[in-house]
């Protein structure tokens, strides 16, 4: 009777039965993943031999409900290779390599041992990170490798958590490479041109195989948005796609990659920021992402492109909910400035209103004209995004880039009359400053007007931003009435007297700090005080900078007491900046700047300590010692080094106290304060350019009492007893001009002439005669004696070096060493004696 079949049976059996299903469906996905790489394999070499085919846009993609199923599965690293990847992210973390090269070999076994996993390292939550700082340190070359690794899969590379980190990062490092093509085939194309067809044939003759050309990296770019394009407007309010669609955008458009406006867009604060020790961009490179890029004209045809479909698939409802989605809102500025910016470019001088073919026609149809009804659809559209936290993003990025009728229209009909209820908003104020940055001198004027009843309540609301922007505004468009409107009425709001701005608005007021504390103590009051201190010190700074309002932010700082300026000087960077700029901007007050670092001096070593301190007084000595406009005594600058000095051990303990030693020039105060006076008086204005800075150092001068080193006070040891030595022996004809004279005239005989020309009485008696002859017998004597020592010295070296000629250079390189070893034992000896 067989054995009864038992319940461990069954589930061993199902395991089993599970495991050969998992293989057929792995060995089924490997299957198409080869076809696909074939298929795209194909595309390229069709791609290579007819590159001005308009491939892109034409291949099949899967829908928008297909994408939006299961993520797919590129299969898992073994545990061998996880550790393998794991210690080649650690040797990148240590940076330790003894030339570039050694470092690029590195990277470039590290991509031949990646062949083929690329998708696995992208997809892996432990590689991911390794994978990004390979694309950081890899070359052009390689990028397009992992272009074409990623080939066929980016819809679903940009979907993953973790993957679409990684083509964020390939897109944003590869955009300088789309210009080095063009310039590397102008280049070759040159070459050809001039090499002739002899070359060309001697070549064709040879039997040498020719090296398959790379895609260029315009076509790589161009393949990867062929990817994308069917399932755009899907991927745009995708949470891990919608970052890389940015990424993406931004190379297509040109853009700064740097630009502090486009790393809003691109980054959250919560990213994390990926980067490796070493893999600082080239000069050229760092200068090309930070201005405008060449970018070819398939670019801007693909953006086009790309505006139209998602035009054409969102309706007036779906854009609205767009403009106020978290995740689609970023994408869709991004979209709004190109579009305004393809379109300024190409319109036409007929037409007097937006297209509905475009997006800002879409969002504001019928403008400008419809701006003017209280009720059309682009006036409710500005009036509901208005006050909306996220919408209000997409506003601003409207009123910046609107054409000027647009602008005009949105400004005279749905904000001149209700500015000042918009600037007291938290979130409508952020639109207005981006219209105040528009407005003409008169719109300004108007605005100021408007505006200026309201200044008490946005003081006490801490709406510092918008005054700041006001002030800054009058300065540029000449509007010196209004700044002086605007900081009188600031004045009022803080307290009614000068005295009262800095303290009000720097958060030096400790009772008032408390009862901020006390009312909001639900909403995080540290960061909420710090952030509104921030904000304050930036409108100071901004007052002492505009000649209008510079006189009531001075008069405030020279209220201060000491305690209070030092409080100023290192609470924060932007408290510090307060002090920086009334150092840097003059004052009609010539007394000023003298008081201000008269309070400042008694705590030099406490600012030069401090984090945010050391940076003031690093620039302390830059002010001049001598200026109408601002200056700075110099024996307050003595004062402070001196103070300096006494705290070097102090100062030393921590960077910023060293920052401020190398600033300062400490090591030449120590060697003589006359240098340091000279180089002081070079560095005004200049303390990095001084040419003190870059001159040797000068030696000790001969009364410093105290030389620390022992070779350098023998020296000067010796150099004495020979001088007074020879002062014994020779006298007044041992100056150079008498015994040359002297020596001349024993030829000729002629011992009067002699004395003449050396500056003695020609009448000499015969023991002074005598005497002088025997003088000059000594200093031949002694030139003798001198020539004979060094020709005996010459012999013996001669000598030395003929004494063993079987020597081999082994024998005499260590005969040298012994000797050498020798002598530094003597001289160490030497030391302990002394």
């Amino acid at each position: 009777m067989p054995k009864p079949r038992t319940k461990r049976k069954d589930v061993r059996e199902e395991r089993k039965r599970k495991h050969e299903d998992e293989a057929a469906q792995d060995e089924a996905a490997l299957g198409e993943e080869e076809q696909r790489a074939a298929k795209k394999r194909q595309r390229l070499e069709a791609m290579a031999e007819q590159p001005d085919s308009e491939y892109y846009f034409d291949a099949p993609q899967k829908s928008g409900a297909e994408a939006a199923g299961e993520p797919q599965f590129f299969g898992m690293l073994t545990d061998e290779e996880q550790e393998y990847f794991r210690g080649t992210a650690e040797v990148l973390e240590l940076n330790d390599w003894a030339s570039p090269e050694d470092r690029a070999y590195f990277i470039e076994n590290v991509f031949a041992e990646a062949k083929g996993k690329e998708l696995k390292l992208a997809c892996s939550q432990g590689c991911s990170r390794l994978m990004e700082k390979l694309i950081l340190l890899s070359n052009v070359r390689q990028k397009k490798l992992l272009f074409e690794a990623f080939a066929g899969n980016f819809l679903a590379l940009v979907q993953h958590r973790f993957a679409s980190h990684c083509c964020e990062m390939l897109f944003l490092q590869a955009a300088p490479a789309v210009g080095q093509d063009y310039a590397d085939v102008a280049g070759e194309e040159e070459e050809k041109k001039e090499g002739g067809e002899e070359e060309a044939g001697g070549k064709k003759g040879s039997g040498e195989e020719e090296e398959k050309p790379e895609t260029p990296m315009e076509d790589l770019f161009l393949l990867t948005l062929d990817e994308l394009e069917a399932d755009m407007s899907f991927l745009l309010t995708q949470t891990y796609a919608s970052h890389t669609l940015r990424a993406l955008l931004l190379v297509l458009s040109g853009k700064p990659l740097e630009d502090a406006t486009t790393a809003a867009l691109l980054k959250s604060k919560r990213k994390e920021r990926i980067s490796v020790p070493g893999a600082g961009p080239a000069h050229d490179e760092e200068q090309l992402n930070q201005q405008p890029r060449v970018v070819p004209e398939s670019f801007g045809m693909a953006i086009q492109k790309i505006i139209s479909d998602i035009i054409t698939a969102l309706d007036s409802s779906g854009l609205r909910i767009m403009v106020s989605h978290p995740t689609g809102n970023p994408i869709l500025q991004i979209l709004l400035e190109l579009d305004i910016t393809y379109n300024a470019k190409a319109k036409k001088s007929k037409a007097e209103s937006v297209g509905s073919d475009t997006l800002l026609g879409r969002l504001l149809p019928g403008a400008p004209e419809s701006l003017k009804e209280d009720v059309s659809k682009a006036s409710e559209f500005i009036n509901s995004m208005i006050y909306d936290p996220i919408g209000s993003r997409l506003l601003e990025t409207l009123i910046t880039h609107a054409p000027g009728k647009i602008f005009k229209a949105i400004y005279q009909n749905c904000f001149a009359k209700r500015l000042q209820s918009y600037v007291r908003n938290e979130v409508a104020s952020y639109a207005c400053i981006k219209l105040l940055n528009r407005l003409s001198k008169e719109d300004l004027v108007a605005s100021v007007d408007e505006i200026l009843p309201s200044i008490p309540t946005l003081v006490e609301k801490a709406r510092y931003n918008v005054i700041r922007v006001l002030l800054e505004r009058c300065s540029v468009r000449g509007a010196t009435d209004e700044a002086e409107k605007i900081a009188q009425a600031l004045v009022q709001a803080c307290g009614g007297r000068p005295e009262d701005l800095v303290p009000a608005l720097c958060g030096l007021r400790a009772e008032e700090d408390k009862a901020s504390k006390d009312k909001n103590s639900f909403q995080k009051p540290a960061r909420n005080t710090q952030a509104m201190v921030s904000h304050g010190a930036k409108l100071i700074s901004t007052m002492l900078s505009i000649p209008a309002c510079a006189t009531v932010a001075q008069t405030s700082l020279l209220s201060l007491t000491p305690d209070e300026l030092v409080r100023l000087a290192t609470g924060s960077t932007p408290t510090m900046a307060v002090l920086k700029a009334s150092l840097a901007n003059p004052s009609s007050n010539a007394f000023f700047h003298k008081r201000l670092v008269a309070s400042l001096a008694p705590h030099i070593v406490d600012l030069a300590a401090s984090q945010a301190g050391h940076n003031l007084v690093n620039e302390l000595i830059a002010v001049p010692t001598k200026g109408k406009e601002r200056s700075v005594p110099f024996h307050v600058k003595e004062t402070m080094m001196a103070k300096l000095a006494q705290s070097e051990p102090v100062l030393r303990e921590s960077w910023m106290g060293r920052s401020v030693w190398r600033t300062w020039k400490g090591d030449v105060w120590k060697r003589g304060r006359a240098d340091w006076g000279t180089w002081a008086k070079e560095a005004e204005g200049r303390v990095e350019g001084a040419a003190f800075a870059a001159a040797p150092a000068k030696k000790a001068r001969a009364e410093n009492a105290v030389v620390t080193n022992p070779h350098i006070a023998r020296r000067f040891a010796r150099q004495a007893e020979r001088a007074k030595e020879r002062r014994l022996r020779f006298g007044d004809a041992g100056r150079p001009e008498q015994v040359g004279a002297i020596a001349e005239a024993r030829t000729d005989g002629k011992v009067e002439g002699a004395l003449e020309q050396s500056g003695e009485s020609a009448v000499v008696e015969n023991g002074e005669r005598k005497e002088l002859e025997d003088k000059m017998d000594g200093i031949e004597l002694n030139g003798d004696k001198a020539r004979d020592v060094k020709e005996e010295r010459k012999e013996k070296k001669q000598k030395d070096k003929t004494k063993n000629p079987d020597e081999t250079p082994e024998e005499r390189k260590e005969r040298k060493r012994l000797k050498k070893e020798k002598k530094e034992k003597k001289r160490r000896e030497a030391e302990v004696e002394a």
